[in-house]
């Protein structure tokens, strides 16, 4: 961070030194500025220690397993402000409460919800969802445009999956509304190795790369709700999910 403030003070002093550098040095300072604040957020959302508190790792997760894991599981606590999260609810309740919850899915991964897409949002919330997108992908990462939304109902459930390859890439992000809830990782190839994951009201998670392909990821009944020997009550769940584009095959 010094050597970005001591380029972003050299880039300014060499703007004043004459009008013909003006143009060129200040497209210069303004990706070091972007750069800044791109590491700014970084330190501000995920800190050392920010997703570790709500991560429980079972016994037959290594400790040499588990920095990877971290690494591509990342929780945001306090994403959202609750004026936030009544903001996004105010704009998807009203065509969210004429649609039945089923209880029965396409793929069998889903028991007790309704969902829908959405394209455009109030700019209020255009400003939310684009604060998920920097968080969550890189600059210039083709990302799905339509937005996911699923309402889980109190009694609701999402079974083990791994989100087909077909349909999105390699990071997904989730703003939890309503209710904290917990989220289980497997790995698909051993499944004694099983991670648990608290995810808070107005929380964001980011999971990426091997925890996206590797580990079925899923959301707990109540019956079997817990989180280090705590039962956490899942409450209605409404998640609005962002995802980019698949990997090209070419």
């Amino acid at each position: 961070m010094n050597a970005l403030r001591l380029l972003t003070s050299e880039f300014t002093y060499l703007n004043k030194r004459g009008n013909h550098l003006i143009y060129h040095n200040s497209k210069l300072l303004e990706n070091v500025q972007h750069v800044v604040c791109c590491f700014k957020n970084f330190n501000n959302y995920i800190g050392p220690n920010e997703s570790s508190s709500f991560i429980e790792f079972g016994n037959s997760v290594s400790e040499e397993e588990k920095p990877e894991i971290s690494k591509n599981m990342l929780i945001i606590d306090s994403f959202l402000s609750t004026e936030e999260e009544k903001s996004l609810l105010i704009e998807i309740e009203p065509y969210m409460k004429r649609l039945h919850y089923e209880f029965s899915h396409w793929d069998n991964a889903i028991h007790g919800y309704r969902e829908t897409e959405r394209l455009k949002w109030n700019d209020d919330n255009t400003k939310i969802i684009n604060r998920v997108r920097d968080s969550a992908f890189l600059p210039g990462s083709p990302q799905l445009r339509h937005v996911h939304i699923l309402d889980l109902a109190e009694e609701g459930y999402i079974k083990p999956h791994i989100d087909s390859v077909r349909f999105c890439g390699n990071t997904i992000a989730g703003l939890s509304l309503l209710t904290d809830c917990v989220m289980r990782l497997v790995y698909d190839k051993d499944k004694s190795k099983v991670i648990d994951i608290l995810l808070k009201r107005r929380s964001l998670y980011i999971m990426r790369d091997s925890v996206r392909y590797d580990f079925t990821h899923e959301i707990l009944p109540n019956e079997t709700s817990t989180f280090k020997q705590e039962p956490i009550r899942k409450k209605r769940r409404i998640s609005i999910i962002c995802r980019n584009e698949p990997a090209s095959s070419s």
